[in-house]
């Protein structure tokens, strides 16, 4: 089902803000305000959303409470994840993703080209169990026919907290951009010789905690380098 039939077909308040917190597991209360249009917006969708049995919400962490979409919700969006409530081990990886994601949305560009935000539940209900590979934060689909200098590429999205050895972010850095097949395919098709690459640019966006290790990592890539992009962090990201 696509995203436009998802939205279409549901009858409740905030229907895109129902498949956004679906889709990056779930959504911390500022953030959801935001993406609602105010606090007051945001509390009528939750209260609609529970009276309907769509939505559960807690408070996970510090900060404001956590919605996350039921089994229920999951159905009526045409969405078949597990449904679960956000694990509080990636409550902050979570958060990061998700102001990365609204911040792209935000900007000219990603209003005017209207790309789809492949997250990373997606490509992980794709991708299947068992497979050992590395699954980027989330993919950005430019279309063929967008106005801008990117049209029809693909991204890789990486949001960085905290950081990982130079060795190991150089091996992921590597295994995204020589990657030619999607996620879930054959092994043997995952990084083709002479295939044209999956991912045009991988963007890291990234704490300052996080920056040093990874462009130390992307000088390690030789001329690959040039595919990776590194932006900081919204200032909003931070749990």
């Amino acid at each position: 089902m696509t995203i436009d039939r998802e939205r279409s077909a549901l009858a409740v308040r905030n229907a895109d803000a129902l498949v956004f917190t679906a889709d990056m597991y779930g959504i911390q209360f500022d953030q959801l305000a935001a993406l609602a249009g105010g606090e007051r917006a945001a509390r009528a969708a939750v209260a609609r959303w529970r009276t309907l049995g769509y939505a559960d919400s807690a408070r996970l962490s510090p900060g404001p409470a956590w919605v996350w979409v039921t089994k229920a919700g999951l159905a009526t969006c045409g969405l078949s994840y597990p449904p679960a409530q956000p694990a509080l081990s990636r409550l902050a990886h979570i958060r990061a993703v998700t102001a990365v994601r609204m911040a792209l949305q935000s900007t000219a560009a990603y209003q005017l080209a209207r790309p789809f935000w492949r997250c990373e539940r997606r490509i992980r209900s794709r991708h299947g169990v068992g497979v050992r590979q590395h699954l980027p934060d989330a993919e950005v689909h430019w279309p063929d026919e967008a106005p801008v200098a990117w049209a029809g590429e693909c991204w890789a999205v990486e949001a960085e907290l905290s950081p990982k050895t130079v060795a190991r972010t150089t091996a992921i850095m590597r295994e995204i951009l020589v990657r030619t097949g999607d996620y879930g395919c054959l092994a043997a098709d995952a990084a083709v010789p002479g295939k044209p690459a999956r991912h045009a640019r991988a963007l890291y966006v990234c704490s300052s905690a996080a920056v040093g290790t990874v462009l130390r990592a992307r000088a390690e890539l030789g001329p690959l380098a040039a595919r990776i992009e590194v932006r900081d962090l919204p200032r909003d990201a931070l749990l």
